[in-house]
Formats: C-alpha cells, sequence, structure tokens
C-alpha cells in the first residue's frame, strides 16, 4: 500500500440540487475549467476560510486572556510605585 501524499487524489460522491450542479457546468465553462476542478477550489476556499476564522478566534481569545492577566498583574503592583514616593 503506498503512503497517501498530499498530490493523491480520491474520489469523493456527492449530492447537490440539479440547480446547483447547472451553476457549476456554466461557471467552469466560462472560466474554462472542468466542474471537479472548480469544486476543489471551491471546497479548498471554503476551508480556508473556515480555519482563518478558527484561527483568529483562538488569537482573539488569546490575546484577551492576556490582557486579563496584565490588568491581574499592574493590580499586583499599583501600590509598589506609591512605596518609592
Amino acid at each position: 500500500m503506498q503512503p497517501m501524499t498530499s498530490h493523491q487524489k480520491t474520489r469523493l460522491n456527492v449530492q447537490i440540487s440539479s440547480e446547483l450542479k447547472n451553476r457549476l457546468v456554466q461557471i467552469s465553462k466560462s472560466q474554462g475549467k472542468k466542474v471537479s476542478m472548480l469544486v476543489r477550489e471551491s471546497i479548498e476556499e471554503k476551508l480556508n476560510r473556515i480555519e482563518k476564522k478558527k484561527f483568529e478566534e483562538g488569537m482573539k481569545r488569546a490575546y484577551l486572556d492576556l490582557a486579563q492577566e496584565n490588568k491581574e498583574i499592574v493590580n499586583d503592583f499599583k501600590f509598589v510605585d506609591a512605596e518609592n514616593l
């Protein structure tokens, strides 16, 4: 059995409405691409958007957690500066 590489392709059967299929065919013809290529690109685009949004949400949570931690540290040392006056 061969190891899976990023260039190996696998078949995926998906059921879509005939209206959606017609739209895909029209757009693929206008762009000079096969329907399967357009579908792959669309899936990849959608997955990238989802992953980016998930990453941004994680970064936002981390930033807010760090901001809260910074507030607590500042609060812990608020009287230390007054001692040096």
